[in-house]
């Protein structure tokens, strides 16, 4: 009785499994039928051949991406493996891999080729029409292995590895986000301008060395969105660094603007297309508030180099034309009616051109400030904008 009641019990597991195997089976169209869907809202769309699912493995055969407002312009992707899928209760997909084909282009007059392209950590949306963090096409990270580009066969520019990572924050307020670009090389010895050869070979940049980084955060309920970093360092050259802090960006800010762009890319009328989108920029701006900003430089020696260089062409030395530079820019900077920013200014200038280590220029307001506010201090009153905006400018600092 005992083994007649266990097959019995193995009869009934085996029952079922095979009946519910098929409802947890991963359904690779629909799948492809989201994700196209989460991609609509950005203006597009992948078509493909097939989907072939193993497992939790979907690969997605011949896929290509197209905008749908300009159907003739297409980028061939090749097979896409996705690996760790599961479905989520709300119908949407969460991809723990995404491996895309190396691309490898080669035309008549060059070659661009990249490697080790994935994206980890993919959320499909079930709902991208939603307004929530969840109802947004997301990524944890992505990047790209080596990527070399050509010209005329010989290795014109070439980076070592990009990488960019998308956290969100605590219960889903927003997100943090990084990213670099290293290993960068470009090689400048093929430019044919003789001028312009010239010059290149006169400031030492023939070969190109640095790299990219971007970090920021984004607030979803204030739109509060702020770019700490998105610099570019470059050896003998020196590090260009942007900054700036705004409010209003929220997700259907975000949207919106979607929307406002989807609409002008579908208008046959450029003209009228662009017109249209201006307008809607404008009124979208409305709703921005702006809270700080800075670029700042920071020499590697390049400053020097272009006196020497500039100063020759004007048969004059490099220290010759920083003394003419100091006596310029006050006669430039009182045409704007701007004292406190001239005299900021030309102090700052003076410092630098002494002894070039860095420059700075920021905007930090005592409190923000609306963005029609700044729109309408630029059409009425332009000189007032440096004190509404805190403008400051330093050096060496």
């Amino acid at each position: 009785m005992m083994h007649m009641r266990n097959f019995r019990l193995m009869l009934a597991s085996a029952a079922f499994i095979s009946l519910t195997g098929p409802a947890f089976a991963l359904d690779g169209a629909a799948l492809m039928t989201k994700l196209n869907a989460a991609y609509a809202v950005s203006g597009a769309t992948i078509t493909y051949d097939g989907v072939e699912v193993d497992g939790d493995t979907v690969t997605v055969k011949g896929a290509t991406l197209k905008v749908t407002a300009k159907p003739d312009q297409t980028v061939k992707i090749g097979d896409v493996t996705m690996e760790g899928v599961v479905e989520n209760d709300d119908g949407g997909y969460y991809v723990e891999t995404v491996s895309l084909p190396d691309v490898n282009i080669t035309e008549a007059e060059g070659s661009v080729s990249a490697k080790n392209i994935a994206i980890g950590g993919m959320s499909i949306p079930g709902n991208p029409a939603g307004g929530t963090i969840n109802d947004m096409l997301l990524y944890e990270s992505a990047g790209t292995g080596p990527v070399v580009v050509t010209a005329k066969g010989k290795q014109v520019f070439s980076m070592e590895e990009s990488e960019g990572n998308l956290t969100r924050q605590e219960s889903d307020a927003g997100f943090d986000f990084d990213g670099t670009l290293t290993g960068l090389k470009g090689d400048l010895s093929m430019v044919e301008d003789a001028k312009s050869k010239d010059a290149i070979e006169k400031l030492g940049l023939t070969s190109l060395s640095g790299e990219v980084t971007v970090k920021g955060s984004w607030e979803l309920a204030s739109g509060n969105i702020k770019l700490d970093e998105y610099a570019f360092d470059f050896a003998n050259i020196g590090r260009l660094n942007l900054s700036f802090d705004i409010s209003g960006y929220t997700l259907e800010f975000f949207k919106a603007m979607q929307e406002a762009m989807k609409t002008a890319e579908a208008n046959p009328n450029k003209e009228e297309a662009n017109q249209a989108m201006g307008l809607a920029m404008m009124g979208l701006m409305q709703q921005l508030t702006f809270n700080g900003a800075e670029i700042r430089f920071d020499d590697a020696s390049i400053t020097k180099k272009a006196l020497d260089y500039a100063g020759a062409q004007q048969g004059v030395s490099g220290d010759q034309l920083a003394q003419s530079l100091k006596g310029l820019v006050p006669i430039m900077l009182a045409q704007l009616n701007v004292p406190e920013l001239q005299n900021q200014v030309t102090t700052a200038v003076n410092s630098y051109l002494d002894g070039p280590k860095s420059l700075t220029i920021s905007a930090e307001p005592a409190n923000p400030v609306p963005f029609p506010m700044i729109m309408g201090a630029a059409m009425g009153a332009p000189n007032t904008i440096p004190s509404v905006l805190g403008v400051k400018v330093t050096a060496n600092d």
